[in-house]
């Protein structure tokens, strides 16, 4: 189901724009409002700089602003300062150090700064982190560096001027030309050539087109889309006013889900400003040129980022793809023809008008021109919203980009690609980013998601956890997806639980084969993914679970069994107090012991034990424990 909004005037002010240096020698500072550091309590970090500021006499130096994502998520809340200087994991009560040694005194605060995982040396200026640094970015160019919120931010950095040209200068199939020389393909996961797509739409005849904006961002992980809607909502905009242009359509849509109420908010008010400017509506630049946008809020059905069911859900059917051709360039929504490209594609096609297909396509890789954006998450140091030229290794955007794996830990795999893509692992560290060699691998580029782990992740699981998640968003249609999942599923279910047998695996295989052969749509033709890139290169993984009913990782519970290193154990009775089922016992300073037959798992014990004593053992057998309470 989706529920139409109509574009109301802005209900609350937008917070005071924020470019570049404070006029008389004072600061701006910038607080980070993008999702994670919303859900890091940013806002009262911003109300507390406001608070501060005005009491230490400030208000007329000083300027307190919001801004999108600064990307650096693992540092939530980030505040940056006109200065350059970023501060991480800043609460309420840490402002008013900031603001009487930074703000009035000139000396930053030394231990709110990023600290580098390798040097431990605590770096200052935002650009000389090696996150930031190798960083090129052009979807991302003003997310996290202007206020969303005002549409005269946008404009300060020279906002609506590509779609102004576009307009006024160049005709449709100029844009087109442009758009198909910058190499650039869609970023929603096809990587479908987005000029060509826009030819087909342009020369299809009929009265009435539609131009969509697929944000039904999905994929657990991914949250590049959110970030631009967010942090640069007018760049998407722009985006498709200029390509209504080249296409020929005068009504747009953008198709968000609604579980990301903060794009949402931003986005209505940027389309209102863009409206009460006259950059949306009739006569666009004094040019005679219309195009109406409007925002569809979507339920949150993972299919629906499939553009025919995108497209039967607007429509107000039940969101399930159709067999094609017709392509939606024919026959898309209400049966005319339809282009639909994704939020990150809409916001880089200002840049490339503005700045012309050649400098476009002298980034990236062959046949992958221009830059991507990833979220990096996981066992990461640095994890957070990227962009970098399509081609950089896999190990340059995690290692180097990404600052390594957690605690000093080995880094084993990554997932790219969602739930529709597949697992990488270490060998292939150097794999260069594109479609064509990612596809070579078995994952897919997909949105950008990317989901780093290490040597304590169990393979099987993660595969389970990824056909969970499309096994439950399977519309049903197709009978490979709807059934066949299930039983991968149930099959994956047994394997963990210690109940595997030999043939699993080759059924695994054969039933995803099936799968990816009948479906209609790419969710059933890659839910299987995930599953068959684990078994190519964890194989071991799974014959583990089932010759030897170990789970290598020490993660399925059905596979493991907790007990008490004596050498370790201080006996301080933490694990004991924690434990919900109180089967810990032992004298405070004395060996504590685990009763494993009812030890629920729950991994407490091991995780508040401050001397590491607390260890899993990987199988089903049971410790056998002397009088000492040491492993006999």
């Amino acid at each position: 189901m989706t529920d139409e909004i109509t574009i109301p005037a802005p209900e609350t002010e937008a917070r005071n724009v924020s470019v570049g240096e404070r006029p008389g020698g004072g600061y701006n500072v910038k607080v980070c409002a993008g999702t994670a550091c919303l859900f890091a309590g940013s806002m009262a970090v911003y109300d507390a700089f406001v608070q501060e500021v005005q009491t230490a006499g400030l208000g007329d130096k000083v300027e307190v602003s919001i801004i999108g994502c600064h990307g650096l998520c693992s540092m939530s809340p980030v505040v940056v300062l006109s200065d350059d200087t970023l501060y991480g994991h800043l609460k309420p009560r840490d402002v008013t150090k900031v603001v009487e040694e930074h703000l009035k005194g000139g000396q930053p605060v030394e231990r709110f700064l990023y600290k580098d995982e390798q040097t431990g040396e605590r770096i200052r200026d935002w650009r000389d982190i090696g996150f930031y640094k190798l960083q090129t970015r052009i979807a991302l160019r003003d997310v996290g560096v202007i206020n969303p919120e005002t549409i005269d931010a946008y404009v300060a950095v020279g906002g609506y001027e590509a779609a102004r040209m576009a307009l006024t200068e160049k005709t449709p199939e100029w844009i087109i030309e442009e758009i198909t020389d910058s190499g650039i393909r869609g970023r929603g996961g096809a990587g479908f050539p987005t000029g060509v797509k826009w030819k087909f739409a342009n020369q299809s005849k009929s009265d009435e087109k539609y131009l969509i904006c697929n944000a039904d961002e999905g994929d657990p992980g991914a949250f590049m889309d959110c970030s631009i809607l967010e942090g640069d909502p007018h760049a998407v905009i722009e985006g498709m006013i200029i390509g209504s242009y080249a296409i020929g359509a005068h009504e747009g849509y953008v198709y968000v889900r609604a579980e990301y109420p903060t794009a949402v908010k931003r986005l209505t008010m940027a389309v209102a400003a863009a409206e009460e400017r006259g950059y949306l509506g009739n006569d666009i630049f004094g040019t005679g040129w219309e195009f109406n946008l409007h925002l569809k809020l979507g339920a949150g059905a993972f299919v629906c980022g499939e553009e025919t069911a995108l497209i039967a859900s607007i429509e107000g059917k039940r969101g399930m793809p159709r067999t094609r051709p017709p392509f939606p360039a024919v026959s898309g929504l209400w049966g005319k023809p339809t282009n639909i490209n994704n939020v990150e594609t809409f916001s880089n096609v200002p840049w490339i008008v503005k700045n012309g297909a050649e400098a476009y396509a002298t980034l990236g890789a062959e046949t992958s021109r221009g830059t991507k954006a990833f979220s990096l998450a996981g066992k990461i140091v640095n994890g957070g919203l990227v962009e970098v030229p399509m081609g950089s290794s896999l190990r340059h955007l995690i290692f180097d980009v990404g600052g390594g794996i957690k605690g000093g830990k080995q880094f084993k795999a990554v997932q790219l690609g969602g739930p529709s893509g597949g697992c990488v692992p270490a060998h292939l560290l150097d794999t260069p980013v594109d479609y064509e060699s990612l596809a070579a691998t078995g994952a897919i580029v997909g949105s950008g998601g990317m989901v780093v782990v290490d040597e304590e992740t169990c393979m099987v699981d993660l595969a389970r956890f990824f056909l969970d998640f499309t096994q439950k968003e399977s519309c049903g249609k197709c009978v490979p997806c709807r059934l066949g999942t299930k039983r991968m599923l149930e099959t994956l279910d047994r394997i963990i639980e210690g109940d595997g047998r030999e043939g699993d695996i080759e059924l695994l295989e054969e039933m995803g084969h099936y799968i990816i052969e009948g479906s209609l749509c790419a969710l059933g033709g890659t839910a299987p993914n995930p599953v068959l890139t684990t078994i190519k290169y964890f194989r071991d993984e799974y014959e583990a679970h089932i010759r030897e009913k170990r789970c290598p990782a020490g993660k399925c519970k059905s596979l493991i069994t907790y007990y008490i290193d004596a050498d370790a154990c201080t006996g301080c009775t933490l694990c004991a107090k924690k434990c919900p089922t109180s089967c810990i016992t032992g004298e405070k300073k004395q060996l504590h012991v685990i009763d494993v037959a009812n030890c629920i798992k729950c991994d407490t014990c091991r995780q508040v034990c401050k001397f590491d004593a607390v260890k899993v053992r990987s199988g089903v057998e049971q410790a056998v424990v002397g009088a000492s309470g040491a492993e006999a």
